[in-house]
């Protein structure tokens, strides 16, 4: 079976009756014709996976049976072969959405190169990612194996992640589910880590701790804040790693990135907390003590979030920066996204704006209740298909394209991740348990310890302690928490749904991007 059905279109095809040998030989198909309107024809009533077209035909030239094909059949590559090297028809071709372009007199060589280039471009990247992947597993492996501090782990988080995206490209099941096992084992790894150094970092007296959310505005942010140049802080809630990368190359369109990090998001990893540390500057059992009436523990009554611009103003008092003008927007629903893109000019003014986005936390909760979202973001490179898709049309693309050309600086970061969760554990707890399938706080807990990493006192992990005798307990790797009442209808309701409040790479290794205006 040839490997590709080829229509060569040229007015002198006899003296290219070599060239077509040396394909055939290589073994493609090749139908040669000597003008564009048997061309059009020949496309209409045949399969053809690519077209070899001449530019300067008597009748009818080359770019217009180009855009007669295209009519007929708008997938299929054509590569333009002219003598003519002006740079104005390049970009009419180019314009045409032509393939590849090549300059008379062709080389087979040359020809065979862009056949290939088109033809086997797929199977010739993935079968070089597979290769390349196989390379770096043992790579990982011994990485993995080799007692990684919380540097290494952020560097072993980005390598699987890069491996993900680039297995999107390879038609390979057996490669991803190799992946896959090897990510699984990462967040087994990660778990142990975590479990035995979290009550460290907490320590105020530790020098070894990494950047986390309650270190993240002043370590990461401010620095950048100078008279002149306004700061956009835009922290895009539960963006995991993979979908900041998703969303990244529209970014790289209007802005030039400049640093690329990550940090580790505390726990429990949830909004409410993780996001309030970052507003304020403080963990939580700080916040709780400084802002008794703000903090409001899970099974309080009110808006957990709702004081995020007040704990931000009191953060940056306290870092004796109030001499900064700032501003705090946050856009919850799509009038608020509309406010934003009309406003955004208006904050130029500022030294440094806070812009909170709410719509992946809500996008990953509306997926658990909706049977569409599961279908449409059925799995992670759908889920960041989403995300993608959701950015390019967001109101924040929108208000950001607007004063991409002014000088600013943006930095893009997030609160937490996600997860997404199989494995159902058994918990049992008193009617003051709180709800979270990936922590929960209460009294007389009841748990398998190996399933989860558990702090008898919460103040260990810097978070306050709602009620005597309370602990909190973290799902580790794709873990959820589950009562034994009405068990099975809730396992089989919430397994395959991301979540987030527990311990992952995904959930805690978060993306901060500094970028400035090109």
């Amino acid at each position: 079976m040839a490997l590709a059905k080829i229509l060569w279109v040229d007015d002198e095809i006899e003296s290219l009756q070599s060239q077509k040998m040396f394909l055939e030989n290589k073994g493609y198909e090749v139908t040669t014709l000597a003008n564009g309107f048997d061309a059009i024809e020949h496309v209409k009533n045949n399969l053809v996976d690519v077209v070899l077209l001449d530019e300067t035909m008597p009748g009818i030239t080359g770019l217009e049976t180009l855009a007669r094909i295209k009519e007929i059949n708008q997938q299929v590559p054509v590569v333009l072969i002219t003598k003519n090297e002006t740079e104005n028809l390049m970009d009419d071709a180019i314009g045409s959405q032509i393939t590849d372009y090549l300059i008379k007199p062709v080389n087979p060589n040359q020809v065979l190169l862009s056949l290939k280039k088109i033809i086997d471009n797929k199977r010739l990247v993935a079968e070089k990612t597979t290769t390349a992947y196989q390379q770096q597993f043992r790579e990982l492996f011994m990485a993995l194996n080799n007692n990684p501090d919380y540097n290494e782990w952020m560097e072993i988080y980005k390598k699987l992640v890069y491996w993900e995206l680039e297995m999107e490209k390879s038609d390979s099941p057996e490669m991803q589910e190799i992946l896959a096992s090897q990510k699984q084992e990462a967040n087994t790894e990660f778990f142990k880590f975590v479990s035995k150094n979290y009550a460290k970092w907490m320590n105020p007296k530790s020098s070894e701790a990494p950047i986390m959310s309650h270190n993240l505005f002043q370590f990461k942010v401010l620095p950048h804040v100078e008279k002149g140049i306004p700061v956009f802080f835009v922290l895009i809630d539960n963006l995991r790693f993979d979908q900041w990368k998703a969303i990244q190359p529209i970014f790289a369109e209007s802005f030039r990135i400049l640093e690329e990090e990550t940090f580790y998001s505390i726990l429990p990893t949830a909004t409410q907390y993780s996001r309030n540390a970052i507003f304020s500057g403080m963990l939580p059992v700080d916040i709780q003590k400084q802002f008794p009436s703000q903090w409001k523990n899970d099974e309080d009554e009110g808006g957990k979030n709702l004081f995020e611009e007040e704990f931000f103003r009191a953060q940056i008092k306290r870092l004796k920066k109030d001499d900064i003008r700032c501003s705090y927007t946050k856009v919850v629903n799509h009038q608020d996204g509309q406010n934003l893109v009309s406003n955004i000019h208006n904050l130029l003014n500022n030294d440094l704006n806070v812009i909170v986005y709410n719509f992946v936390d809500m996008m990953s909760h509306a997926r658990t209740e909706m049977e569409v979202l599961k279908e449409l973001a059925s799995d992670e490179i759908s889920y960041r298909s989403v995300t993608k898709s959701w950015f390019e049309h967001s109101a924040l693309h929108q208000a950001l394209k607007k004063i991409a050309d002014k000088k600013i600086k943006l930095i893009v970061a997030t609160d937490h991740g996600t997860v997404r969760v199989n494995t159902p554990y058994k918990v049992v707890g008193d009617k003051q348990t709180t709800s979270n399938l990936r922590y929960k706080h209460g009294r007389n807990l009841n748990y398998e310890p190996k399933d989860v990493l558990a702090f008898k006192d919460p103040r260990e992990a810097g978070l306050p302690v709602p009620t005597v005798n309370s602990s909190y307990i973290f799902a580790k790797e794709d873990g959820y928490l589950c009562y034994p009442n009405n068990y099975n209808h809730f396992v089989n309701y919430y397994r395959n749904t991301f979540q987030h409040g527990g311990v992952s790479l995904e959930e805690m290794i978060v993306p901060v991007v500094k970028m400035i205006s090109k």
